[in-house]
């Protein structure tokens, strides 16, 4: 109640009410201040409180999305006003959405700027410039599409910040948007295949960790942290599934240091629960030893030596020189638990991670960064968990129909009918994309438009079903009794 009573207050004299009933501004300037230090005090309780007593999201001030964002944080990056206010120095009050316009904004301002340093670059080589030099244009083939990826990236470092467009050798058509969506969704699937060896899947947790073989290819690992970067400054949703430590890990630090040696990607006294993320079952075991009341030495006959299957291969590493001989006992287990936690999380990997953060950063280096959490650079990469179909029918266009109309009132009966994963199949066919951006479904751009003239190389609707729509979902019988029948009386229905 506190927090909400505060917010108000800073919302009231941000966007003050029109009958001038507060007093002048010159009078209460230290309101909003003032309110803003008060909500920075509860800010840091509730985080030093485990679990934390409000949800991170309960001190957002959507209010605040509306203001002049840039503004405000150019007046925070500014050196020659370092004492005047700003909301970017207490960002747990803006929101997800509002952090996602200054990274975006700043992002197209960096992209203008390269795109301009490549238009002088030309005109002083007295070359003609081209529209191209505004883009970051990826040619692909699709026989070879990792390793084209990388040796594009690599020899356009310096263009990274720049609008992507993506075109496949050999086929005709212009980036609109779907081939860029169509070389992430193929290229993260294949990376991710367990033949590349470069994540390991399990299936408890239902997410994928980094391998800890340290021959693996670091080229691609830094590909990975490039399309998280392009994916986040180009708007595109991605379909990873890693565990919160690590975003926690991408923003450690948040800004890339400029010393080459120093260390990144690295979590400070990870915990059991981090590992929980991961693997819940040697979780498990690791609080059971911490809590076991006999003889550790003597009942479980253990070393500092840990043992990891993957890829049906169980490799055993040691966590202290002479490790295998050196058992673990009642007095030294916290110190095992210690380094188990830290091999698994940090040293395993480090250059695997570090590959993978330095390609990030490549892309997304900027102070915007340091405003976010870790679960909001999740939500920038993977889009919002959340499927309100409600939201999604409130922004639909129709072109040929009406609100109103029978088939469409069968049509949203029959979406909101669908399980959640059927929702985000229906989602993927009509959208490119099974997830939610950033701010909902309320902000997509969605319509059903009603085809009046078939075109020659537009098929039959029931065709279009049979082939398209079927396929992707599993209850044939529902969709069959409602949809079909729709479709059938219909001159044509289109998605877009």
């Amino acid at each position: 109640m506190i927090v909400r009573h505060v917010i108000q207050f800073i919302t009231i004299r941000q966007f003050p009410p029109a009958d001038k009933s507060l007093p002048p501004l010159s009078k209460s300037r230290w309101w909003i201040p003032t309110g803003t230090k008060t909500l920075a005090l509860i800010n840091a309780a509730n985080n030093s409180s485990t679990p934390p007593l409000l949800d991170y999201t309960e001190f957002y001030n959507s209010a605040l999305d509306h203001m002049d964002l840039m503004q405000d944080y150019f007046n925070w990056q500014s050196p020659q006003r370092p004492g005047q206010f700003s909301y970017c120095q207490y960002p747990f009050i803006l929101s997800i959405v509002a952090k996602r316009i200054i990274l975006t904004k700043d992002s197209e301002q960096q992209m203008i700027l390269t795109a301009r340093r490549s238009l002088v670059a030309k005109v002083a080589r007295h070359q003609a410039p081209q529209i191209d030099i505004f883009f970051l244009n990826i040619h692909v083939r699709r026989s070879h599409l990792v390793s084209d990826s990388l040796n594009e990236i690599a020899s356009k470092q310096k263009d990274l910040k720049k609008k992507l467009k993506v075109s496949f050798v050999g086929e005709p058509g212009l980036d609109m948007g779907g081939l860029t969506k169509e070389w992430f969704l193929l290229l993260i699937r294949q990376i991710f295949h367990p033949d590349y060896g470069m994540f390991v899947y399990h299936p408890h947790s239902r997410c994928y960790w980094f391998s800890t073989d340290q021959e693996g290819n670091l080229r691609e690992y830094n590909l990975i942290g490039v399309l998280m970067g392009l994916a986040v400054y180009n708007s595109i949703i991605l379909d990873l599934h890693f565990p919160s430590i690590c975003y926690r890990k991408l923003l450690s630090p948040p800004v890339v240091p400029d010393v080459d040696t120093a260390d990144v990607g690295s979590v400070n006294t990870p915990t059991v629960d981090d590992l929980a993320e991961i693997m819940p079952d040697v979780s498990r075991g690791l609080t059971e030893l911490l809590a076991y009341e006999g003889n550790v030495e003597e009942d479980m006959c253990m070393n500092f030596q840990v043992s990891l299957e993957e890829y049906g291969d169980v490799k055993t590493y040691k966590l202290r020189d002479n490790g295998e001989n050196i058992p673990v006992t009642n007095d030294n287990r916290n110190e095992y638990v210690e380094l188990y936690l830290d091999w698994i999380l940090n040293a395993a990997i480090y250059e695997q991670f570090r590959a993978f953060y330095l390609g990030f950063h490549s892309v997304c280096a900027s102070n915007a960064l340091i405003m976010l959490r870790p679960e909001e650079v999740e939500m920038l990469v993977c889009g919002s968990p959340t499927l309100d179909l409600n939201e999604l029918r409130k922004v639909t266009e129709y072109d040929g129909y009406k609100a109103d109309d029978p088939i469409i009132i069968d049509f949203w009966e029959v979406l909101h009918s669908l399980s959640d994963e059927l929702k985000k199949k229906f989602l993927l066919f009509a959208t490119g994309s099974d997830r939610v951006p950033v701010g909902g479904m309320g902000e997509m751009t969605f319509k059903i438009t009603k085809v009046t003239n078939k075109p020659d190389n537009l098929p039959e609707a029931h065709t279009c079903f049979n082939q398209l729509v079927l396929p992707l979902y599993e209850n044939e019988d529902l969709l069959r009794q409602k949809l079909i029948i729709a479709i059938s009386n219909a001159e044509g229905f289109g998605l877009e």
